[in-house]
């Protein structure tokens, strides 16, 4: 019921580009359909019911979305629970990426018309007999839901119906949800919503939720007969036993209150009340603002992620500065030794030029994992993009994840035509196994998760399960088209000449000398992930809290910087230590590129496993199974795209040093 909101404003960047960037994550997404509207996001005008005509409407819809909760990952569908149901509405139609989330939005009964106060109108009223194993079913799901603090999530004119109230330092925070009921302990502890009200004091009962007071705002559009724009829809959640049924009195009846251990009948009256009031300062393209502003933890940490990006494009500028100097002077010295004797006494990375391009083990698997990690570099910089320019606000529900599922699918091209040619260059010749693998192990792995998490969902009837057609049209995308393109992109990977070396390979391999502790594999791969996750791990303490806390992300542009110092981190801290290894005589650098920055997905699971067990009040087995299998399809996807940033980077920097040096 509390939570801490600082007024730190994020200190000015220096530069253009940065200001630009962080403008743009910065903004909520809806602020730019000023300039245009995407589809679906264009205003509804409203007017009275007597002015009403075809571009002006007067009845608001009000829809209801998913029912979630922070104490556990199945979300539950509005028609799971015994509420009021609509006879009639149109369902809104869903796209990929609600499906996937497990949006399910319906028309409610609760419908109002624009300008018309209403005052504690009856909606619906649910009797139980407990004596009935079916009510007594509806009744004991809807008491588990009270005590796991299950929220209502509802909708108008695409705007989310917050609840508004008081929490530290005098701020007010909007939650774009509110909660069924609450409960009091059997010892009279006030659990979760129960605070709100001194009334909820019996112990071991529920107080159920079943009155709102609805407050809609409106500005009115400047030219006056088009009409008024909704911008903000907000709620009282109340608790209300009405005597009498048919005549509701809202005026000061006690609560609603459900004993644990209530037998007989008993009798819920679902009411509300609306009201409407003019807003002139609030403009249309700016109603999401007061819902983001209000998030929890959306400006306390601004300074601290400034300073980690400060220090980690700092460090980056020592390395690449270390780096050109000792090259530049290694470079100059090895061309300098023009005497067989001078050549005698090589040592360092020259040493081992007949050795640097010899194949590495697995080159089979190291060709697929790069194929896939290309796929999802690429899929991660186009989605970005994308939701930097607004494509894919808040208000677009579900675009975020389709554009990510369609880019994925149409990008099996780059996929195949990476693996490809680096498994020629490897000296593969097995090229149907190397196409076959690219197309199905990485995706495969990825999809057996998804499904054996789905059979979980549905074995739960949560709303997050996946239905069967969606999964065939799932699977009709994967092998109808990416699979095609993959096959497609691998014949031209094929096709092209073997990468070309600037050295030749001996055809005896050179002896590594013994390494030090510093130099070997191992605690190399371990430190080089630590930059990396070192530029991200605020920003992913955000992106967990949408996911798993329910809560808005839309700092997309300040994601993208994040994403751009974390591909120039991954590369340098690569480089590095790929540097050391080959000043040591250890040329086997492709896996240990690809691990190294890899392995900042290891420590993208120990951060999730330290969230869950810190930030986190889940409960239950299923609950828990469905986080850490989740959490293991980001790290794998994680781990393919950081270690395919990490190859890339010394690829080049191999390739470069070694043309530029003379080799007799």
């Amino acid at each position: 019921m509390s939570a801490r909101l600082s007024a730190s404003s994020p200190p000015r960047w220096p530069r253009l580009l940065l200001l630009w960037l962080l403008l743009l994550g910065a903004a909520p997404g809806p602020r730019r359909s000023s300039a245009f509207y995407l589809p679906g996001l264009a205003p509804v005008n409203f007017c009275e019911e007597e002015k009403k005509s075809e571009e002006c409407k007067a009845e608001i819809q009000l829809f209801v979305n998913r029912l979630d909760s922070v104490e556990s990952v199945l979300p539950y569908e509005y028609t799971a629970f015994d509420f009021c149901q609509s006879s009639e509405g149109k369902r809104p139609s869903e796209n990929l990426g609600q499906v996937l989330f497990g949006e399910r939005i319906e028309p409610s009964p609760y419908k109002f018309t624009f300008n018309k106060d209403e005052t504690c109108k009856l909606v619906c009223t649910k009797t139980y007999h407990t004596e009935k194993a079916e009510d007594k079913q509806k009744l004991e799901f809807l008491k588990k839901s009270m005590l796991l603090n299950y929220q209502h999530h509802w909708i108008v004119d695409n705007m989310p119906v917050t609840w508004c109230y008081d929490v530290e330092d005098n701020k007010k925070f909007c939650n774009p949800g509110f909660p069924i009921g609450c409960y009091i302990t059997d010892k009279g502890r006030a659990k979760d919503a129960c605070v709100i009200n001194l009334e909820f004091n019996e112990r071991d009962t529920f107080y159920i939720f079943n009155h709102v007071d609805i407050k809609i705002f409106y500005h009115v559009v400047e030219t006056g007969s088009m009409g008024a724009r909704l911008v903000a829809a907000k709620l009282e959640p109340k608790s209300y036993r009405h005597n009498n049924v048919d005549k509701p009195d809202c005026s000061t009846p006690p609560p609603m209150d459900i004993s644990n251990k209530a037998t007989g009948e008993i009798k819920i009256a679902y009411t509300y009340s609306v009201s409407f009031k003019e807003e002139k300062l609030i403009r249309w393209a700016s109603r999401w603002d007061y819902i983001l502003e209000s998030m929890p933890h959306t400006h306390i940490q601004w300074f601290s992620i400034m300073n980690s990006l400060v220090i980690v494009l700092f460090l980056s500028g020592m390395v690449a500065m270390i780096m050109l100097r000792t090259l530049h002077k290694d470079i100059a010295r090895y061309n300098q030794m023009d005497s067989t004797e001078d050549a005698q006494e090589e040592f360092g990375w020259k040493l081992v030029h007949g050795d640097i391009f010899r194949p590495p083990r697995k080159g089979m698997l190291l060709s697929v994992f790069l194929g896939s990690g290309t796929q999802i570099l690429i899929m991660t910089f186009v989605t970005l993009f994308f939701a930097c320019l607004g494509f894919l606000s808040p208000a677009n529900r579900g675009a975020l994840m389709t554009c990510a599922v369609v880019l994925w699918v149409l990008l099996g091209t780059p996929a195949g035509y990476v693996a490809a040619r680096f498994y020629k260059s490897f000296g593969g010749e097995k090229w149907k196994t190397n196409v076959l693998l690219t197309s199905f192990l990485c995706p495969g792995i990825v999809f057996a998760d998804f499904f054996l998490m789905n059979l979980i969902l549905w074995g739960e009837g949560s709303s997050a399960a996946i239905p069967f057609g969606t999964l065939v049209a799932i699977l009709a995308l994967w092998f109808c088209i990416s699979v095609p393109l993959t096959f497609i992109g691998a014949y031209f990977g094929f096709k092209k000449n073997a990468i070309e070396h600037p050295v030749r390979t001996n055809q005896i391999p050179r002896q590594i000398p013994e390494q030090s502790f510093y130099t070997k594999s191992l605690p190399g791969i371990i430190m080089g992930g630590i930059l990396p996750f070192g530029c991200i791990f605020i920003q992913l303490f955000f992106i967990l809290n949408s996911i798993w806390s329910h809560q808005m992300y839309y700092m997309f542009g300040f994601l993208f910087l994040v994403f751009i110092i974390l591909v120039i981190t991954c590369s340098e801290a690569t480089i590095l230590l790929c540097y050391f290894h080959l000043c040591a005589e250890d040329y086997h650098w492709q896996w240990r590129s690809f691990l190294t920055s890899g392995f900042t997905a290891v420590y993208f699971l120990i951060y999730a496993i330290h969230y869950f067990f810190s930030k986190l009040q889940i409960t239950g087995t299923a609950s828990t199974i469905l986080y850490f299998g989740y959490t293991m399809i980001m790290v794998l996807i994680f781990f393919l795209f950081t270690g395919t940033i990490g190859f890339f980077a010394c690829f080049w920097f191999v390739t470069k040093i070694y043309s530029v040096v003379k080799v007799d």
